[in-house]
């Protein structure tokens, strides 16, 4: 029996597993990120899908974890002077964005025909937004540090804290509707109080001793079942006070943040904060009543489109006053137009105290569990769909009738570089971008730059291309590069033109265009690179520039084989060795800049 248990556990455990690297890589390619495909795959699985598991309530618990690991994580990086900073967003933006959202679905639920309880408790269920949901789509698009990434933590953090005096609401209520005695708000917060007071004792004056004494240790396998000690302690701690787990979590990050053990304690925690998020976004899609939505569709479709229209007009229009800009409140309106975790606890105290029925309740867990599958898609219509802002000229220059010996076209790090040595010759050189950052970015350093599209014929006139000696094309997208040359070859055939390679197929590109120079963007630092480790690895300098010079030749001869389609013959070359060419200077060659940066199979291939 024992072993059958364990072969039923083990199932469990690798069809979790599979279903999460078969999906989550396959919705990633697609553009509609991992979330949403860990909840597919929770649904292929679970009870409504393949069956494969009976009861998701019991994976969900176990599964919330992730989200307080992740929360850990979130708050060792949120120093507790950045977290004082954003105080305004947290409890001025963040409750008004709750309290608004709140009065606005409460209303319309009660206009389409429910009972008061029934449509104030499924409004503010559904206003608690999905802390897992949106910190993982921040931190796939790379925006958790940014401003408009900090208001939208500092909005879930004010939803924390909401479910302390909601979840007092619904036990005062159902006192006040059932007959029966609840618990005394007063009480309720006198714990929530108490809990952070501890867990803010606990990170102030034991934590980082404790960490001192394990790390003398020298077990690191200590250090590790320690940093799971603290974020389960505070998140336990802070649950019995009547918190989240989420926040209990992420306060104890904060609190270690400007600990000496920070990035230790990130690093032990990461692993188990991944896999247990993704077990809950694949509990959550197991939860989702498939025969309850078909049966009661009209309602369960009607609820997720009411609720997410409402509440994302709200939500921007909070913004909008708050004094955000258009393209950030149309952001925030779509991260946070679904409902939350936080609905599950609401709705099932609400079924104790007696304000909802169990069938209710499960109407409005459907709704929110569909509001949390399409936000990834909401998100990615919006981003998509929304027009960008044109970039404001502000302090910036167009190019308009320049001249000069030198025309430089993009000024990223490439080109950077390539113009230090002419401006030390003192050569007369413009530069075009049409990065406006950029722009200002070389302002502060003293360079001045133009705003410019060189894929524009006329803004090439206009920037004096005609009277260029030479055309510097350093852009950094190969196929803009090859439009712009097909441009300077047709319209200005006299300049010499320079340009800088992404990699070996725009090579070729590039001197079958027949430009006067072009390199690979990391063609001299490689070789300067690979020269060096063999010097450092006891190389003797004259041996490694000899060869050096041997891999330039070997470069150039495949270039040449590749140049005439002799990819046959350029397979055989690389497999045969040959003699070293006797010593010469290096110098990378007047037309043709190429070198040894790619495996050389790969290289052949394109």
């Amino acid at each position: 029996m024992a072993e059958a248990a364990t072969g039923v556990d083990m199932g469990h455990a690798l069809a979790l597993l599979g279903a999460g690297v078969v999906a989550v890589p396959l919705f990633r390619r697609m553009g509609l990120g991992s979330v949403l495909g860990y909840l597919v795959a929770g649904l292929a699985i679970g009870p409504f899908g393949l069956r494969l598991f009976d009861e998701p309530e019991t994976l969900m618990h176990i599964a919330e974890l992730g989200v307080v690991m992740f929360l850990f994580i979130i708050g060792l990086e949120m120093r507790p002077s950045r977290l004082w900073s954003l105080r305004r967003s947290i409890f001025g933006l963040g409750a008004a964005q709750v309290l608004c959202c709140g009065a606005v679905l409460s209303v319309a639920t009660m206009l389409a025909g429910f009972p008061p309880a029934v449509a104030v408790v499924g409004a503010m269920g559904f206003v608690l937004s999905s802390t897992a949901v949106i910190m993982q789509m921040l931190e796939e698009r790379g925006e958790t540090a940014t401003t408009a990434g900090q208001r939208a933590i500092s909005i879930l953090l004010l939803e924390d804290l909401a479910i302390v005096p909601l979840l007092a609401m619904v036990a005062v209520w159902g006192a006040l509707v059932t007959g029966a005695e609840g618990q005394s708000p007063v009480l309720a917060v006198l714990m929530g109080i108490a809990a952070i007071a501890a867990v803010v004792a606990a990170g102030l004056w034991l934590l980082d001793p404790m960490f001192r004494i394990l790390a003398r240790s020298g077990a690191r396998e200590v250090m590790t079942a320690a940093a799971l000690l603290v974020v389960l302690g505070a998140a336990v701690v802070m649950q019995a006070g009547g918190l989240s787990m989420a926040m209990g979590a992420f306060l104890a990050g904060v609190l270690l943040s400007e600990s000496n053990f920070r990035h230790q304690l990130e690093a032990d925690i990461e692993p188990f904060r991944g896999i247990l998020l993704g077990l809950f976004f694949l509990s959550v899609g197991m939860s989702l009543d498939i025969g309850l939505v078909v049966d009661a569709w009209p309602l369960v479709v009607g609820g997720v489109a009411l609720f997410m229209l409402l509440k994302a007009g709200t939500i921007f229009a909070v913004a909008r006053v708050a004094g955000n800009d258009r393209a950030e409140a149309i952001e925030r309106a779509a991260l946070f137009a679904q409902g939350g975790e936080f609905a599950f606890v609401l709705y099932a105290a609400a079924v104790g105290a007696g304000l909802l029925a169990a069938g209710e309740a499960a109407v409005l867990s459907a709704i929110v569990i569909l509001s949390m599958a399409l936000t990834p898609v909401v998100l990615l219509a919006t981003t998509r769909l929304m027009p960008r802002p044109a970039p404001s000229l502000d302090g910036i220059d167009v190019a308009a009738d320049l001249h000069a010996r030198v025309l430089v076209i993009g000024f990223g790090r490439f080109a950077q570089v390539v113009t230090q040595p002419l401006l030390a010759r003192g050569i007369d050189l413009t530069v075009i971008e049409n990065d406006v950052e950029m722009i200002q970015a070389a302002g502060k350093f003293g360079f001045k730059v133009y705003y410019g599209d060189g894929g524009r014929l006329d803004v090439l006139r206009a920037s004096g291309a005609e009277r260029a000696e030479a055309i510097l094309v350093c852009v950094d997208r190969a196929d803009v590069a090859d439009h712009i040359v097909a441009l300077c070859r047709a319209e200005f055939p006299i300049a010499k033109l320079f340009v800088r390679a992404f990699d070996r197929g725009h090579v070729l590109r590039l001197i079958e265009a027949k430009v006067d120079y072009q390199i690979r963007e990391t063609f001299e630092s490689a070789i300067a690179f690979g020269r060096a480790i063999l010097v450092e690895l006891g190389v003797d300098e004259r041996v490694a520039d000899e060869t050096m010079i041997d891999v330039r030749r070997r470069d150039e001869e495949r270039l040449e084989l590749q140049l005439v389609g002799g990819i046959t013959a350029g397979r055989q070359l690389i497999r045969r060795n040959t003699p070293t060419p006797e010593p010469a200077p290096l110098t990378p060659p007047k037309r043709r800049g190429v070198a040894l940066n790619e495996e050389a199979a790969e290289a052949i291939e394109r």
